[in-house]
C-alpha cells in the first residue's frame, strides 16, 4: 500500500474523509483506512488534523468535532462541510479570470478539464463573466503569443537567443516541436540544428526572432524532455562541483540538485553537477558563505577573478 505523501494529495484526502465519515458513522478505523486505500496510522494523523481545522478564532462552531467509541469514529459535528460552495461574485470573477488564463497556457494537461469547469463557473456566473476585467499579463505574454502563433504554423525559426551561462547571444536556426510550461517559466522546446539536439529555449530569454519558408522539419532522433522533475537533469557527463557551505549558503540545497550532503564541522559538505565551469564560476563568484573545494580548475578560475576585482581598486 503506498500513501500519497504531498500535501495536495493529503488536502484531497481530508476533502473526502468528512463525507465519508458522515456517510458512516461508527465505522472502524482499520476499515475507513483500508477503504480509503491508506494505513491506520496516517487515518489516524489526518483525524488529528481535521479535529483542529476551522476559521480564524476557532469557535466551537467553526471546528469539525467526532467522537470515538474504543475503535470507531463518529463526526458529530461538519462545520457545514457537506454544504453546497455558493460563490459571491467577485470569487466567481475571479476564477473565470484564472482559468482563461490557464487554458492560455502553453503546455498545460487535462485542458478539456479546464474547458469544462470553466464552462459549468461561466453558466452560474451569467452575464457577470463577461464583464470587462482588467488582468495584467506577464511582461513577455506578447512575444509568447507570437512566438506560439509561429509554432502553430509548423515553420522553422531563426533565433537570437541569450545564454546566461555563458553570458553571450548566438544566432541559430530550430525546427520547433512543442511549447510548455515548467514553473514560472514558458520554454520553446525544438531540434537546434547548431547544437544537433533537442533544447529548451526560456521564451523570455529569446531576443528575436524570424520565421522562415522552410517547414519545422525535426529528425527521428529529436526527442521531447522529460521536464516531471524539472527542466535541468544532471547526469553523469557534466562537471562535479564540491562546495563548503555555511549556514547563510545553504539555500542552495534547495534551490538547486545536489548529490549529495555531508555535514562537517558546523559546515555542509555538498556536491552538484553544472552544466558546465563558466555557469558555476559566475555563480558561486562573490558568494562569503561558500567556499569551492573542486575541482581545481574552478578554484583557479574563482581566485583568478577575485584577483582580476581586487586590481579595479588598487590605487592609480
Amino acid at each position: 500500500m503506498t500513501t500519497p505523501r504531498t500535501s495536495a494529495d493529503r488536502l484531497g484526502r481530508l476533502l473526502n474523509l468528512v463525507p465519508y465519515l458522515l456517510a458512516r458513522p461508527g465505522i472502524p478505523v482499520a476499515e475507513a483506512a483500508a477503504d480509503l486505500g491508506v494505513t491506520e496510522k496516517q487515518l489516524r494523523e489526518d483525524l488529528e488534523l481535521l479535529w483542529v481545522c476551522g476559521l480564524p478564532g476557532y469557535g466551537p462552531g467553526d471546528l469539525i468535532d467526532m467522537a470515538f467509541d474504543g475503535d470507531r469514529v463518529t463526526i458529530s459535528h461538519d462545520a457545514g462541510i457537506d454544504k453546497p460552495l455558493r460563490l459571491n461574485p467577485d470569487e466567481a470573477l475571479a476564477l473565470v479570470v484564472a482559468l482563461r488564463m490557464l487554458a492560455e497556457t502553453p503546455g498545460i494537461g487535462a485542458r478539456d478539464s479546464i474547458e469544462r469547469a470553466l464552462a459549468k463557473i461561466e453558466s452560474a456566473a451569467g452575464d457577470l463573466a463577461d464583464a470587462p476585467v482588467a488582468v495584467k499579463l506577464p511582461a513577455n505574454q506578447e512575444k509568447l503569443n507570437r512566438v506560439r502563433a509561429a509554432v502553430d504554423s509548423g515553420k522553422a525559426l531563426h533565433l537570437t537567443y541569450y545564454t546566461p551561462a555563458r553570458d553571450e547571444i548566438t544566432e541559430r536556426v530550430v525546427d520547433p516541436m512543442r511549447m510548455l510550461t515548467v514553473g514560472t517559466f514558458a520554454y520553446l522546446e525544438a531540434w537546434c540544428r547548431r547544437s544537433e539536439g533537442t533544447r529548451l529555449f526560456r521564451i523570455d530569454r529569446i531576443d528575436a526572432f524570424t520565421q522562415l519558408d522552410e517547414p519545422s522539419r525535426p529528425p527521428v532522433e529529436a526527442v521531447p524532455h522529460d521536464v516531471s522533475g524539472g527542466v535541468f537533469r544532471p547526469g553523469p557527463e557534466l562537471p562535479l562541483v564540491t562546495l563548503r557551505v555555511g549556514r547563510g549558503g545553504r539555500w542552495i540545497t534547495e534551490y538547486y540538485p545536489v548529490e549529495q550532503v555531508v555535514k562537517d564541522s558546523g559546515e555542509w559538505l555538498v556536491t552538484m553537477r553544472v552544466t558546465d565551469l563558466v555557469w558555476a564560476r559566475r555563480f558561486l563568484a562573490g558568494r562569503p558563505d561558500v567556499t569551492v573545494v573542486g575541482p581545481p580548475e574552478l578554484v583557479e578560475q574563482i581566485r583568478a577573478a577575485a584577483h582580476a576585482a581586487l586590481d579595479q581598486y588598487a590605487a592609480p
